[in-house]
């Protein structure tokens, strides 16, 4: 399949490099130097302590790549404006969009029964723009459970973990969701389909939504986090509001906070993506995790104030 990774960061990247191994036709939309290493010297790809160099397409202008079969966006939430401004020449009449990103999709509410398909979630997409360009009959949404780095320009690290989770807003998946998964299952990844993919995306954000603001405050590590019981306690009622949110829409991620943080435990000495980003003075995903959350709060009648905090 022909196949353009939109965003070839740190899971961008890991996704690339090994769908091109499969045998798939693969391109990338980067920029900046990484985009400039990638050029001159391949994308590199650690993982179990063997680098391999895939070369491969590589542009910052997705009109010069060509209609796809699948478009793989990958960046952070506060990026989707600029996708949904340049992505139209990826998409021919049969192109698919998979959303592999953490946080609350755009669109979260557009298969839901709560709302009837008629809210929209104006922090993430402010005036429909993002729905317009990526309207939700195309994507496959892609929920994220494995940990890989940026190091340097062109270096992805895999850090640990496999696993995707892959399914159509509303649970009706196609072919569509089925070929991707097939894709990635045989490039290497631990992928599954599931059937409401948005308590996928909930159970996810139970922990970004506690873990990632909190450790870019502190600059602390997961297990450190874990360790001081007054933060440890803190994350808990953030992840007790955010489960009484999705509950009150319909999303139940059906989790005691507690198994959650076990989860959280298990692997070890961690950075979070924020903390991460924190670090090297990006931008940092705030709208995707806590504005988007707080917005389905307030449309839902849920008081949260430990997540507003």
């Amino acid at each position: 399949m022909k196949i353009c990774i939109y965003g070839a960061g740190a899971v961008g990247g890991l996704m690339a490099g090994w769908l091109l191994r499969a045998g798939h036709d693969v391109s990338v939309v980067a920029r900046g130097t990484h985009l400039t290493a990638i050029r001159e010297h391949g994308l590199k790809v650690v993982a179990d302590e063997k680098q391999d160099i895939f070369r491969l397409k590589a542009d910052n202008e997705p009109g010069k790549l060509g209609v796809q079969d699948y478009v793989i966006v990958t960046v952070k939430g506060q990026s989707l404006g600029e996708v949904a401004d340049s992505i139209g020449p990826l998409l021919g009449p049969d192109s698919s969009i998979v959303t592999a990103m953490n946080g609350v999709p755009w669109w979260f509410f557009d298969r839901l029964p709560f709302g009837g398909g008629k809210l929209r979630l104006e922090s993430l997409d402010p005036g429909g723009a993002i729905s317009r360009a990526m309207p939700t009959d195309r994507i496959v949404g892609c929920v994220i459970h494995l940990a890989a780095s940026t190091p340097e320009p062109g270096l992805i690290r895999h850090n640990m973990g496999t696993r995707l989770i892959l399914g159509e807003p509303g649970g009706r998946n196609t072919a569509r969701t089925q070929r991707i998964a097939q894709a990635l299952t045989e490039a290497g990844f631990e992928a599954a389909t599931s059937g409401f993919i948005e308590k996928e995306f909930w159970l996810k954000l139970l922990g970004n939504v506690s873990f990632n603001p909190v450790s870019a405050l502190t600059l602390a590590t997961a297990n450190r986090l874990l360790a001081d019981r007054h933060v440890k306690a803190y994350m808990v009622e953030i992840m007790r509001e955010c489960l009484a949110i999705g509950r009150a829409v319909g999303v139940d991620a059906d989790i005691d906070p507690e198994a959650r943080i076990d989860m959280a435990r298990k692997l070890g000495v961690f950075k979070t993506s924020m903390h991460q980003d924190m670090e090297a003075g990006k931008r940092l995903e705030i709208d995707g995790l806590l504005t988007g959350t707080l917005e389905i709060a307030q449309k839902a009648g849920v008081a949260a104030p430990f997540t507003e905090s």
